[in-house]
């Protein structure tokens, strides 16, 4: 680390280590699979494995472009919301969890430098109150929360497929 980086502290340090904290349990969750079981969907819905591990890198990348530049930046690529469940074309599980890596540093990185106060006015959709607009902190909780959501279906789906579980 070059002399002129700083080192994330305080409220920072403890965001960046309860998100990375849930990162791991889903990396932990899809331990040892082959790109069959990452793309096995054990229920009715379109979840599987690497799907979530896709979605997931896909939402953190959103928000982290939200936390820069507002709505406009989150939604400035298309995104396929069914296929960003599944795995498709080829990929594979370690792919994805490489592209999610380069993700979680990206957004690491933001965390550790912008301002945690500064905000943007929310994308215009059902889930949202009209007007409302989020914080630079408010987003890093959002993506602490859905990645924490994710890694629970990502846990019960690896349950089904071979028996293992993240914890217990």
């Amino acid at each position: 680390m070059a002399t002129s980086e700083r080192v994330p502290t305080g409220e920072r340090a403890d965001l960046l280590r309860i998100l990375g904290r849930q990162r791991g349990f889903l990396r932990h969750t899809v331990r040892g699979l082959t790109d069959e079981q990452a793309a096995t969907r054990s229920t009715v819905s379109e979840l599987c494995l690497g799907g979530l591990v896709k979605h997931l890198a896909v939402v953190e990348q959103r928000w982290a472009r939200f936390a820069v530049g507002g709505a406009e930046a989150m939604q400035s690529e298309a995104v396929d919301w069914a296929d960003v469940f599944r795995m498709s074309g080829g990929d594979t599980l370690a792919g994805l969890l490489a592209r999610y890596d380069e993700v979680a540093a990206h957004t690491d990185e933001l965390v550790g430098a912008l301002d945690l106060d500064a905000s943007h006015p929310l994308p215009a959709a059902p889930w949202f109150e009209p007007g409302a607009s989020w914080s630079v902190r408010q987003v890093v909780l959002h993506i602490v929360a859905e990645t924490a959501q994710h890694t629970g279906h990502a846990d019960i789906i690896r349950e089904t497929i071979d028996g293992q579980k993240t914890m217990g």
